[in-house]
């Protein structure tokens, strides 16, 4: 008898961290399983200037920004926003990470990837909850490129609320990461999410 509770707790830590590792799983395939919507954008300034000041093509002129036309001679304009995403959970079990590494893109061009290190939960049957991505970047490639500059000139509208801006397409790719004591395992590929965006939607409206 002795011999057998000996055994079990020498067993039990190992059970515990299973049963860990095996909700981390079910969570993270759950978090795959929710839908993802870019809901809203905001504190958003290029080269320090808010990005509402260039609601017409005409204002996005280098030549009123000081900070715009000193960034092109350096080729260092930044660019510093925060993207906030929904994500809704039709399952019926809670989805949920701790850690994540995500991209987003524009035109197919990478504005930014970073790693967000909090606990992310969405509960089952239709929850929502709202997660802030930062995205802080050199926007210099995507003014001085010519395969990117119409599509970041039509952003930077969409994003000081102008009404005659076509809608701007946004790719956000997302991985889970499972931390399992002291080693680290990514999902299996990106949980991408591919949206037109308008200015109504990322200001919020």
């Amino acid at each position: 008898m002795k011999k057998g509770i000996v055994l079990l707790l020498a067993l039990m830590p190992l059970l515990f961290s299973q049963c860990g590792v095996n909700k981390q799983i079910s969570q993270a395939k759950a978090l795959g399983d929710c839908r993802y919507t870019i809901a809203s954008a905001d504190s958003v300034y290029l080269a320090g200037t808010d990005i509402r000041e260039f609601r017409k093509i005409e204002d996005f002129n280098p030549a009123r920004f000081p900070r715009i036309a000193a960034g092109l001679l350096t080729r260092n304009i930044p660019l510093d926003a925060r993207v906030n995403i929904d994500i809704t959970n039709p399952t019926s079990r809670l989805a949920g990470i701790n850690q994540l590494e995500y991209r987003i893109l524009l035109a197919g061009q990478e504005l930014f990837n970073g790693f967000l290190n909090q606990r992310i939960e969405v509960q089952p049957g239709g929850g929502r909850t709202r997660v802030p991505v930062r995205l802080n970047t050199n926007a210099y490639q995507l003014i001085s490129d010519p395969k990117t500059r119409d599509a970041f000139t039509r952003l930077v509208q969409n994003l000081s609320g102008s009404d005659n801006a076509q809608p701007s397409r946004l790719t956000i790719k997302i991985k889970p990461t499972l931390d399992l004591g002291n080693k680290q395992i990514n999902y299996p590929g990106y949980i991408t999410i591919d949206q037109d965006v308008t200015n109504k939607i990322l200001l919020g409206n």
